[in-house]
């Protein structure tokens, strides 16, 4: 971690790459940014360079790490529940520890490809009662926990670390866009029931949920607001970009659509059309997860899901109770600023210690209380 006066965050997104800068000591002075859409990854390094250049003017300082915010659509979240018996002692968190480096290490054999970003503790079982948090001072003779461990794909992060290593910055922290944002909003709501935050991305669709407070499982599907964009395209005859702009203000700016002679039905047909696949679709997988019909309600966030913002929530037909939810870029840096702070009191933070000798690996453990 640098010496500056600044925490920069990077959301980097499929088709957008957004920046905020915070001041540690003041976090209401920042600055914020964000790149102009893109269909490929010809121009993020690019786009990246020059949203340093202007944090950089603006901070009056030079960056040398940041923190990068990422989602995948091959991104994980694998349950694993362990357990180990005891001599009835008063616990220690050094026998939780040794239970999440247990199941950490089997992670790591079986999923070789992927990168363990967020380990959460959902659950304690000792002696056959349930705990959310870990509690002090009790004895025990059994222990087993629920955890949650949420992955992003190696190929990924290695794409990223290596654009912003050729720009001589260095990643202090990886943080899933998705599961931050969630944590940051779901302070809005009631958490007395049970909450699904589904984040509408380019080319993928994240789903998290939630029952009072406690994350019950992470998903992803291959499937976003770019396969929207993609039909207006094939449809229409026109490119990615002007079938994108057609999208996200088709509500706002009708008059493109005359002066085109494109027809006002047809794109509204076009686009809901698969709107309502994708929530069915997320609502069918939240199901398969819950095995159980009990209504939930649906947060959408993602620059996915702007297509469902005011008045054009009420236009299609799929019955949940939904929120739409509009995020500027602040709330999506700032939700992984929050993250990192330590406001989830279910998640483990391991920060790795100095090799000892080649091959060892040690980790200390910090559990929020």
């Amino acid at each position: 971690m640098s010496n500056n006066n600044f925490e920069i965050y990077f959301d980097c997104g499929s088709s957008k790459i957004r920046a905020g800068a915070f001041n540690k000591e003041n976090q209401n002075d920042s600055f914020h940014y964000e790149s102009k859409f893109f269909s490929d990854h010809t121009n993020i390094e690019t786009e990246i360079q020059k949203i340093i250049s202007y944090l950089e003017k603006d901070t009056n300082e030079y960056l040398d790490d940041v923190n990068l915010m990422i989602d995948d659509k091959k991104m994980l979240s694998i349950g694993v529940s362990i357990s180990k018996k005891l001599d009835g002692s008063n616990l220690k968190q050094e026998d939780v520890q040794f239970l999440v480096q247990e199941a950490k290490q089997q992670i790591l054999k079986y999923y070789k490809e992927q990168n363990i970003v967020h380990i959460i503790i959902n659950n304690y079982r000792i002696n056959d009662v349930q705990y959310i948090f870990l509690p002090e001072e009790i004895k025990c003779n059994l222990i087993s926990i629920d955890i949650l461990f949420i992955c992003l794909p190696k190929e990924i992060i290695t794409y990223f670390k290596k654009i912003f290593f050729r720009l001589d910055i260095s990643i202090d922290k990886l943080i899933c866009s998705s599961y931050a944002k969630s944590i940051y909003y779901k302070e809005n709501f009631s958490m007395t029931r049970e909450i699904s935050f589904i984040d509408i991305g380019f080319n993928k669709t994240s789903i998290i949920f939630y029952n009072q407070n406690k994350t019950i499982f992470l998903t992803t599907l291959s499937i976003g607001a770019n396969h929207i964009t993609k039909d207006i395209s094939k449809i229409l005859k026109i490119t990615l970009e002007q079938a994108e702009n057609i999208k996200l203000n088709f509500h706002k700016n009708q008059g493109i659509l005359k002066e085109k002679n494109y027809s006002l039905d047809l794109v509204q047909k076009i686009i809901f059309s698969r709107t309502e696949e994708i929530l069915e679709l997320c609502d069918s997988v939240i199901k398969s997860n819950l095995n159980k019909l009990d209504k939930f309600k649906i947060v959408l966030t993602g620059e996915g899901s702007k297509i469902l913002d005011t008045p054009n929530k009420d236009k299609i037909s799929f019955s949940k109770d939904i929120d739409f939810l509009e995020e500027t870029i602040q709330d999506i840096c700032q939700s992984g600023l929050r993250l990192k702070e330590r406001l989830n009191r279910q998640e483990v933070v391991v920060i790795p210690k100095k090799l000892v000798k080649q091959g060892f690996f040690e980790k200390l453990f910090h559990f929020f209380k």
